[in-house]
């Protein structure tokens, strides 16, 4: 099994998948899996690209038995076959220009006629070859396309046939000495033994030429699986506008790779029963290509981000803490010192939050009102909660809070609803307000929690804060002079 990736772009979704599925396949049948890069397009390819696709594969936890080999280093023996071809009568030298193909291919167009190669530089005669020699016109290797039909049985989609007229003589080997896509793959897959090739269905059109390339170096060609396409929600072919970003992007976002492995296995994929979460090692003993459907599979990142939950909330506090600490030092909340002394204190909101949270990232989002004042009210919240007798019921819960040693949400609760019987009021009345005014927010984890661990002297300056801010903007409101 291998993955063939270029280095002309980053690793996205469709190549991750791609890899999971031949690593999966390899591990599930004791055989290897192979790294190759298929960097033939020098101009094109990078190093930063080539970074980002094994930096991807190794975060998703890919690892490879051989290489990565790179096909740049392989010039020779792609040549070796290119020549079998040639020698065997199966191959021509096409020394048409791009701008005379252009010119053929419109003309061609205009009058309707089949676009395909037109063979022109098959029958030149030896002294016009001569002379093009002479002329050191750059040429092309094409392939000769026999008469009949080409077909190979896919594991996904059953037999495929393609008229051999339908396919023109395809390029080989082009004039800068390098190898096309269909040369290189067909030489790869042979050298490294590869039994099973499962890729993308976008590959459905090549293959025919592939074959036909096996045959021409009397060869056998391996077993294909093409996998259906993934598309967005709109069932539109997949773009950023879906979330198809690349693997490493995802992690920057704050998924695990667990959580991304399980979801892109599913694209497409299904073990035959009701399971959408599932370890590495259930995945692994589930896996058969027979169970790959032949229709496309849909992103939803809403349920990539559901998953990604469900993966968080399985890491215990200590180590999802040491997960977000750096976007904690990154934003300057807190320094080593800090993450040293007050370690439980950390690792008590981490436990608050993290029900909450579907990327990592998101607990930087929500923790803010632990690290830092409250500096403005959702403005929502305001219209909502702080009411003219607002500062009074506060008043009256500040009083009671100054006088606790017993910081505990059970006591705060206890404190909250007998307060709201003497003032004759729904505890809702003191508890939205007092949300708002400790937090900045609306909405959020059980208010009682957040009181115990933000501290009784954070939490009454927050309320005497609020009460000044609430006094000011009835003033205002009323038209009084302040």
């Amino acid at each position: 099994m291998r993955i063939a990736p270029s280095p002309t772009g980053l690793l996205h979704v469709g190549t991750a998948r791609a890899a999971l599925y031949n690593w999966l396949f390899a591990r599930k049948n004791n055989g290897k899996f192979i790294l190759r890069i298929e960097d033939t397009d020098i101009v094109r390819s990078s190093k930063e690209m080539l970074t980002s696709i094994l930096d991807g594969l190794s975060w998703l936890g890919i690892d490879w038995d051989e290489g990565p080999f790179f096909q740049s280093e392989r010039l020779e023996i792609y040549k070796k076959y290119a020549d079998k071809i040639y020698e065997g009568g199966k191959a021509y030298y096409c020394y048409c220009t791009p701008e005379e193909l252009a010119e053929r291919r419109e003309r061609a167009k205009r009058e309707k006629r089949d676009l395909k190669y037109d063979r022109n530089c098959l029958g030149l005669s030896e002294e016009e070859k001569m002379k093009l020699e002479d002329e050191k016109r750059p040429k092309a290797l094409r392939f000769l396309v026999p008469e009949g039909e080409t077909s190979f049985q896919d594991i996904i989609h059953g037999q495929v046939k393609k008229s051999n007229e339908e396919i023109e003589d395809f390029i080989i080997m082009k004039s800068d000495g390098t190898p096309t896509y269909n040369l290189a793959v067909v030489v790869d897959d042979f050298k490294m033994g590869i039994t099973h090739t499962i890729r993308g269905d976008d590959h459905i059109p090549n293959t025919p030429k592939q074959v036909l390339l096996y045959k021409a170096l009397n060869l056998t060609p391996p077993k294909f699986a093409h996998l259906p396409l993934i598309l967005g929600e709109d069932k539109s072919k997949l773009s950023k506008r879906h979330g198809a970003i690349s693997v490493t992007q995802y992690r920057d976002e704050g998924f695990l790779p667990e959580a991304l492995f399980n979801f892109l296995v599913l694209l497409g994929w299904s073990p035959g029963d009701d399971r959408e979460i599932m370890s590495k090692e259930e995945i692994l003993k589930s896996f058969s290509l027979e169970r790959i459907s032949k229709t496309a599979a849909v992103f939803d990142v809403e349920k990539l981000e559901w998953m990604n939950g469900v993966y968080i909330n399985k890491l215990s506090d200590e180590k999802l803490l040491d997960m977000v600490t750096p976007s904690l030092l990154e934003k300057g909340w807190v320094d080593r010192d800090f993450l040293e002394k007050k370690r439980e204190f950390l690792v008590s909101i981490v436990s608050l939050l993290k029900k909450r949270m579907r990327r990592l990232n998101d607990f930087v989002r929500y923790s803010s009102y632990f690290f830092n004042d409250v500096e403005e009210y959702e403005n929502k919240g305001v219209k909502k909660h702080f009411k003219e007798d607002t500062p009074d019921h506060i008043k009256a819960l500040k009083k009671r809070l100054e006088k606790q040693d017993d910081f505990s949400q059970e006591n705060l609760e206890s404190i909250f609803r007998d307060l709201a019987e003497e003032l004759d009021i729904k505890p809702s009345r003191l508890i939205h307000p007092v949300r708002l005014a400790v937090t900045g927010e609306t909405v959020g984890p059980g208010l009682f929690e957040i009181l115990e661990i933000i501290g009784k002297n954070c939490v009454i300056k927050r309320l005497t804060k609020t009460i000044e801010y609430i006094k000011l903007i009835n003033n205002e409101k009323n038209g009084a002079i302040v």
